[in-house]
């Protein structure tokens, strides 16, 4: 057993956004100019509506201008696409953000493939996915951006680093199981990528210095897959019933590993909620400023380098 620490994903975000802010402040220093982010809100789907909200409250915090848009659940799909295609051609919009999931209706596909690569601050476009495909700059998606973070400043604390660990990533997905692979290999980690058809999935975890679970089922990794002095990132965010007759509400957030049993040999290890969340909206803003310099060929601030 190791004496585990757990992952602050909110004070390491809190630290992230700070940054953010002083970017911006130093951008409306040199150039009179506040990046802009607009979201895109289809529906009254609770979560995605909180993630808006909190976007727009954090955005707003860090000095730049945001933008909701919002549809009712039966919108058209040509209307998302001809609302994704005006901010395009808005020269005063840096970033834009459709938030996901969209109603079935509407092919995600081909709103996404609508939005300017230039603009993409989810790094979710082919464009995107190229560019961190082939190693070329571009804008990354946030959650796995946030991953790597995490995972960094947990060895940092340790005094080791992510070169030469071994990486296992549960969940081959696009949004966060392949782009997470290739920005570790970035980092210098041989990287596994498994998933629910793996072979002894168990004895593949076990064999990760880092593990990254993000395979969208409830307490899926169970704490003796965990190599004891493992760093264990958790991404997954599922609601489940709450079994406990004191509990205040039916039902409760756990993540994608049995959180109390990995964390009797995990070496630092992420909670959900508070840990993977809130990196997700730190590395938005972080992206919205990239952008902004990006698009006007200024020099990013030193601080977001």
């Amino acid at each position: 057993m190791t004496d585990v620490s757990l992952i602050d994903g909110k004070a390491i975000a809190a630290d992230v956004r700070t940054e953010v802010a002083s970017a911006v402040a130093e951008l409306k220093s040199a150039h009179d100019y506040a990046p802009t982010l607009a979201v895109v809100l289809v529906g009254e789907d609770p979560a995605s509506q909180v993630y808006v909200r909190n976007k727009h409250k954090f955005t707003r915090e860090s000095g730049m201008r945001s933008l909701e848009h919002k549809f009712s659940e039966d919108v058209s799909e040509d209307s998302v696409v001809k609302l994704v295609r005006s901010l395009n051609a808005d020269p005063a919009v840096d970033g834009i953000l459709v938030q996901l999931p969209l109603p079935k209706h509407i092919n995600t596909d081909r709103v996404i493939g609508e939005i300017d690569p230039a603009k993409d601050v989810d790094g979710l476009t082919e464009i995107s996915a190229g560019r961190l495909s082939l190693g070329r700059e571009g804008l990354r998606p946030c959650t796995p951006v946030g991953s790597v973070i995490l995972a960094k400043k947990a060895l940092d604390f340790h005094g080791e680093s992510l070169s030469g660990k071994h990486c296992v990533i549960v969940g081959r997905s696009i949004l966060v199981g392949k782009p997470a692979a290739l920005l570790f290999l970035e980092e210098n980690c041989t990287v596994t990528i498994a998933h629910s058809r793996t072979q002894d999935l168990a004895y593949v975890c076990r064999s990760a210095d880092i593990l990254v679970a993000a395979v969208g089922r409830p307490l899926m990794v169970k704490g003796d897959w965990i190599k004891n002095g493992a760093v264990v990132i958790d991404v997954g965010i599922n609601r489940v019933p709450n079994t406990n007759p004191k509990a205040k509400r039916p039902t409760k957030l756990v993540g994608d590993v049995d959180f109390k049993a990995a964390k009797e040999n995990a070496l630092a290890i992420t909670p959900v909620p508070g840990g993977v969340g809130p990196m997700t909206i730190a590395c938005l803003l972080r992206n919205t400023v990239l952008a902004a310099c990006a698009r006007r060929d200024w020099d990013v601030p030193e601080v977001l380098l």
